[in-house]
């Protein structure tokens, strides 16, 4: 809870313990009688009491109430005048000119803790995207005269030599003129597996060098380079985010001055009308009825209800491991129509595992190829050899291993029980003349030849999660019309996993510009305003499409910092099945908002026309008030229940 929310807390605890404390101040020591009732009865000490009274009830209402107060002058003042805290100024001010104190000061008592509920709801607000993100390097090493000098990114020009040393975040975009290493470009691609590279290949900004210094060319000013453009995406994407209006604000558009003209009307119009046709006119009557009809419109059901209903749809999802943050997008979440995901960490694992082993020469079983490629991957920390070695699960000694030759970007080479084993990729198997056979199905090949004899493969894929076949066939089911996959990955494999799960729609080999223009075109091919689109990713590279689409989704137990901020809502386990359920918890949420809305505005008409002609009392217009409210958060606090929607 922030200092400003604590700060509303305080107020709202202050005001209530005094309004419990003059409540509870004995009828004999302070009678309930208004200002307005001791001047009739001409009593010099009961209207001393009565300004007593009303001196102290207007303690807690000006504790709890001074800046709706204050917020409703402003738009009176600025011309703006049919908000929300005009309509709750009129409401509570209306109780009290009836000389119900205690009314004025509950109503916007429970005003106030229902702003609470909301703020605390949504939660702090978001920091600047760009200062999370852990891509935007701080220096740049360039070499001047043989001397390295760290430097500001945007001092570098084109045609610089930078060094960039292992575990160094590459600065700008350039061409290695100078040794070999692998890069983590996950933070670009949302791809797991590292890159290697060396001299003459071109690098892209952001990438993290894993191993091996690199000095690199520079072909692009800091500001032009890819992990600058990433930047500006998520600013630019963020700036164009779509708010959903609060309900209350467009309700009071129309209901605020509607029901405030009404009750002048109710008190001016017919005494005038009495006067004229010669009869003598009961001011004070109708004066009480405005006043009712002012208290009858109070709209506490709504102003407490709908905020609370939005809490407790938040509180629901957070239970089911679903992390929304503000009631807008809990709402934009029930009229989602498209959903487009990320694949890696989002519908496959993110973890490479070998998914199939196939040998071409008998006298060689499945497991002893396993073998051979665990011994020759034992001494690499590459992460295809290291699902290699998990895959055949014993241990190694690496003593048996020797001749150890890794050629960057096509494998390695080793003796092993006095056989020549080389592992590799098919440029390996180029490279030693050896004819290999290619796989059916997608995924990292590595090649094993055992003395310069092909020997088989071991094919290595990033596995799909248990749940995301059920998960897109959930959200067809939820009223999702497409579903579609965004991927930096080759086609083959994309396409492969995108018939297995039965998405809808696929784009594969993408960069995270591409993929915020695809999302560009998705959202103008909506058939309605009305209509959400969805974006689920986990990775850095996810950041600028989820904070372009209508709701971004990250994966946040394994996803970045970057993305979860930029995020409208977070899976807390990373299960694409919280996707269809996440968009349940919304629907029924906004159905009982809507349950609340029709049931008080109904009740509200008919006691403002009761009150009108005289019919309705101050009971009526406590019922139509509080008692409404009550029936409006018990239905609210439904909400909380997600059982038996997944």
């Amino acid at each position: 809870m922030n200092k400003k929310q604590k700060k509303v807390l305080k107020r709202i605890i202050i005001a209530a313990v005094l309004m419990v404390v003059f409540g509870l101040i004995p009828e004999s020591i302070l009678p309930e009688i208004s200002i307005q009732e001791a001047v009739a009865e001409t009593s010099s000490v009961l209207i001393l009491k009565a300004v007593i009274r009303f001196i102290l009830f207007m303690i807690p209402y000006i504790v709890i109430g001074y800046d709706i107060l204050k917020k409703a002058f402003k738009g009176i003042k600025n011309k703006q005048v049919f908000d929300e805290n005009f309509l709750m100024a009129v409401a509570t001010v209306g109780a009290i000119a009836l000389g119900d104190y205690k009314e004025g000061v509950a109503v916007m008592l429970f005003y106030q803790i229902g702003e609470l509920f909301q703020s605390y709801a949504v939660g702090k607000s978001r920091r600047n995207i760009s200062e999370l993100m852990d891509i935007r390097p701080d220096y740049a090493n360039i070499e001047k005269d043989g001397q390295v000098v760290k430097a500001d990114p945007d001092e570098v020009k084109i045609g610089d030599i930078i060094i960039v040393k292992p575990g160094e975040k590459i600065p700008i975009d350039g061409i290695i003129e100078e040794g070999e290493a692998s890069l983590d470009t996950s933070a670009l691609t949302g791809e797991s597996v590292p890159r290697s590279v060396r001299v003459g290949d071109e690098v892209i900004s952001g990438c993290i060098n894993n191993s091996g210094v690199l000095k690199i060319r520079t072909t692009k000013e800091f500001g032009e380079s890819t992990v600058s453009k990433i930047l500006d995406l998520v600013e630019n994407a963020s700036s164009k985010k779509s708010k959903s209006e609060n309900f209350i604000s467009k309700f009071a558009r129309y209901y605020t001055p509607i029901v405030c003209y009404s009750a002048l009307a109710l008190a001016v119009i017919p005494p005038v009308v009495s006067f004229v046709i010669g009869i003598n006119p009961n001011v004070s009557q109708w004066i009480y009825r405005a006043l009712t009809f002012l208290v009858i419109s109070c709209p506490c059901a709504l102003v407490i209800s709908i905020p609370l209903t939005f809490f407790a749809g938040i509180g629901g999802a957070s239970r089911a491991g679903v992390l929304v943050k503000g009631s807008n997008y809990l709402e934009a979440l029930s009229r989602a129509k498209v959903v487009a995901m990320d694949k890696t960490g989002t519908l496959t694992k993110g973890v490479f595992q070998v998914t199939e082993i196939k040998t071409v020469d008998s006298s060689i079983d499945n497991d002893t190829l396993l073998k051979y490629a665990a011994y020759a991957e034992s001494f690499s920390s590459h992460p295809i050899s290291i699902s290699i070695k998990n895959a055949y699960g014993k241990e190694i000694d690496q003593s048996l291993v020797s001749d150890v030759k890794e050629i960057a970007g096509h494998g390695v080479t080793v003796t092993f029980e006095g056989n020549e084993i080389s592992v590799g990729n098919s440029k390996l198997m180029n490279s030693l003349g050896i004819e290999y056979k290619k796989s059916p199905l997608n995924g990292t090949v590595c090649h094993v030849s055992l003395n310069k004899e092909y020997a088989g493969y071991i094919l290595i894929s990033d596995v799909i999660k248990e749940t995301s076949k059920a998960a897109i066939a959930a959200m067809k089911s939820a009223g999702i019309v497409k579903t579609v996959m965004l991927t930096g990955d080759a086609k083959a494999a994309a396409d492969s996993i995108a018939a297995e799960l039965g998405i809808t729609e696929v784009h594969s080999e993408l960069l995270p510009a591409d993929k915020v223009s695809i999302v560009e075109k998705l959202l103008s091919e909506k058939n309605s305003d009305d209509d959400k689109l969805i974006f689920v990713g986990d990775g850095i590279n996810d950041a600028p499409v989820l904070s372009r689409a209508d709701i971004g989704v990250a994966m946040g137990a394994l996803g970045s910092d970057a993305a979860i901020e930029a995020a409208d809502v977070v899976l807390m386990d990373d299960d694409p099945v919280k996707i269809p359920l996440a968009v349940k918890i919304s629907r029924k949420c906004m159905r009982i908002v809507y349950e609340n809305i029709y049931f008080a505005i109904i009740i509200k008409i008919l006691c403002l026309a009761l009150g009108a002609v005289g019919i309705a009392n101050m009971w009526v217009a406590i019922f139509a008030d509080v008692g409404v409210m009550v029936i409006a958060v018990l239905n609210a606090i439904r909400a909380l229940s997600v059982k038996n929607m997944s």
